[in-house]
């Protein structure tokens, strides 16, 4: 029997921001039904890979394929098809102030889709049913907390029933608690709703309740993709380092970083 086609395929990526490097070609695939989770530390990458998938950035060089479509030479037709397939919860959750809850969770039907308003309002209240809002989507942004704006950000995002959804930092702020109710959530969505699902995170102890494979990135690097446990034994010192919170020593040449200096000013 033939294995389904990966949802997602980065290849050989690579990015830069001026004369950084920040990407370094980066290779990976996501497979229908995984959670996958891009694990790393400040400053690896994470939120840079994340927005070649989402097709916000274009690739310096390597490929970005979702469901086949190569993001860099698609047009704009074909990835606005591939965007309606998808779902994104932002980290700060990104609802629109001047909005109620209902409003910004049905905003994606009103407008990507022909349905009538009270089809759109039966299945914007669903959605929030699933997060477990049900009944505040009359309440404006401000009046919830920072887990109940996660969750609402949550419910936007699936409204449409995307086959792809991804996570910037979704435990990002948040108490323990909140933090372990949001997992369960991620957890149901995947069983319920079918969903491959992309996590970026740095949060240890959510990345490896959550992940079927986990993904761990290093100053652009992707230094192994592997289950939980093939991560947790890794014998990488760099992840080891990772794992176990231990900082990495920084080692400066007064000489070289004088010399560096002045270079970039001339």
């Amino acid at each position: 029997m033939t294995a389904p086609a990966p949802l997602i395929e980065v290849e050989k990526l690579e990015a830069w921001y001026g004369k950084r490097r920040i990407l370094n070609g980066v290779d990976f695939t996501v497979h229908p039904g995984e959670i996958r989770v891009i694990m790393g530390g400040s400053g690896s990458g994470k939120s840079t890979l994340l927005r070649h998938m989402l097709g916000l950035n274009r690739p310096v060089s390597g490929s970005v394929r979702l469901f086949g479509t190569d993001l860099a030479t698609a047009s704009d037709r074909e990835k606005l098809e591939v965007r309606k397939r998808i779902g994104v919860s932002f980290q700060g959750g990104a609802l629109l102030t001047s909005m109620t809850v209902g409003d910004n969770v049905a905003l994606p039907l009103r407008e990507h889709t022909s349905l009538d308003e009270q089809t759109i309002r039966i299945m914007s209240r669903l959605k929030l049913e699933v997060v477990n809002l049900g009944g505040f989507q009359d309440l404006m942004p401000s009046q919830l907390s920072g887990g109940m704006i996660k969750r609402a950000a949550l419910a936007r995002a699936v409204v449409m029933d995307p086959r792809l959804l991804f996570f910037d930092e979704p435990s990002a702020g948040l108490d323990p608690v909140v933090s372990a109710e949001l997992d369960e959530l991620i957890l149901r969505l995947r069983d319920a709703l079918r969903m491959t699902i992309v996590v970026v995170t740095h949060e240890l102890d959510s990345a490896f309740k959550i992940a079927d494979t986990i993904t761990v990135l290093d100053q652009g690097n992707v230094l192994m993709t592997g289950t939980t446990a093939d991560v947790r034994a890794a014998d990488n010192e760099r992840i080891q380092d990772l794992l176990n919170r231990r900082p990495r020593e920084v080692h400066v040449d007064a000489d070289e970083y004088l010399q560096r200096l002045v270079g970039e000013t001339e």
